[in-house]
């Protein structure tokens, strides 16, 4: 399963606080790896011997199929290499239609089409381009946007140029769990926590304490090898993912430049700005994940004007001003959820 593989874009700790459970209450943990990185699951039961383990390995299998790039085999693979015999499943079809929403919204700065940009940056599965040079990336700008290739109505993908590549890392994750968590509504579980990678969707309440699930931020001021938060938060039915640039990075080992994951869509170029990192809650992961993203890539006027339009969607924002000095902006519904 290591060649299935989506890279890690968050950076959220995810905590669980335990104590004495009540003797009638019945809960599984499931641990592993998947979507390249390690995932907790937390739900309650009904019977001991219940055990949901099968199922949830078969979502991230489906869901690999699909939209994983890392997977040769994979819908999403195929359509990279420009096959023209793929007709596109459902999860790839729920995928790309909300990246179109997504991008709309964002003007442009969330963007599915820049697997080729992720490949020669070093971020994705392909080998990087080392000394990256303007005139190559003028070039790989030309078959960039998502403005350039269409689903038709027997869902083949049609791209303007047969190198346009897609790559959904952006809000594959958060798909990912979103249906982790139908599966368990579909199996009458009323309290969960899913957490893929830092990503998180919960259901009802932690069974174990009786209250609102308990997560935590991390901080995007620490070494690499720390683990600090800055933030408590209680949720329940919400999911919550994080994007930031200070865990994951490339040094090109001809210049010693350093390059952040996030690509911006419209210069080509991996984001310098001053936003460190930006936690988003929403009502699916899905929609958590993709903006989470969006804010890191936008101005910052643009992500709070964005935000004061978008029903059930909060955030988190932490930056540096101008002076080196740490700044957060806050929705009020992201505020309300805040442990004191």
């Amino acid at each position: 399963m290591k060649a299935i593989t989506l890279p890690l874009y968050t950076c959220i700790a995810f905590l669980v606080l335990s104590c004495g459970k009540p003797q009638d209450i019945s809960m599984q943990t499931n641990t592993g790896f998947a979507l390249g990185t390690t995932y907790t699951i937390q739900y309650e039961t009904s019977k001991e011997d219940i055990n949901y383990q099968n199922e949830i390995e078969n979502v991230f299998h489906e869901v690999n199929q699909s939209i994983s790039a890392y997977l040769p085999t994979s819908d999403i693979s195929r359509i990279n290499r420009g096959e023209k015999n793929v007709t596109i499943d459902n999860y790839f079809k729920t995928v790309y239609n909300f990246s179109r929403e997504v991008y709309e919204k964002t003007d442009g700065f969330f963007d599915p089409s820049v697997g080729a940009l992720v490949n020669a940056w070093g971020f994705g599965p392909e080998k990087p381009i080392n000394n990256l040079t303007p005139q190559q990336l003028d070039s790989i700008m030309t078959f960039t946007g998502f403005d350039k290739v269409r689903v038709t109505n027997e869902g083949k993908v049609i791209k303007e140029h047969s190198s346009i590549t897609f790559d959904f890392n952006a809000l594959g994750k958060g798909y990912a769990i979103d249906l982790i968590g139908k599966m368990f509504d579909d199996n009458g579980v009323k309290n969960y926590i899913i957490e893929v990678g830092g990503e998180i969707l919960t259901k009802g309440k932690n069974p174990q304490k009786v209250k609102k699930w308990t997560v935590a931020i991390d901080s995007p001021i620490q070494d690499s090898d720390e683990r600090q938060y800055i933030e408590l938060i209680a949720l329940e039915n919400k999911a919550m993912a994080t994007s930031g640039n200070y865990r994951k990075f490339r040094i090109d080992p001809e210049t010693g430049d350093y390059y952040v994951h996030i690509l911006n869509a419209k210069t080509g170029y991996p984001m310098k700005n001053n936003v460190l990192s930006v936690s988003v809650v929403a009502e699916s992961c899905m929609i958590a994940d993709a903006y989470a993203t969006a804010f890191m890539v936008m101005p910052y006027d643009k992500t709070k004007k964005l935000l004061s339009e978008l029903k059930d969607v909060d955030a988190y924002v932490v930056s540096r001003d101008q002076y080196g000095n740490i700044q957060k902006y806050v929705t009020k519904g992201f505020q309300d959820l805040i442990i004191p």
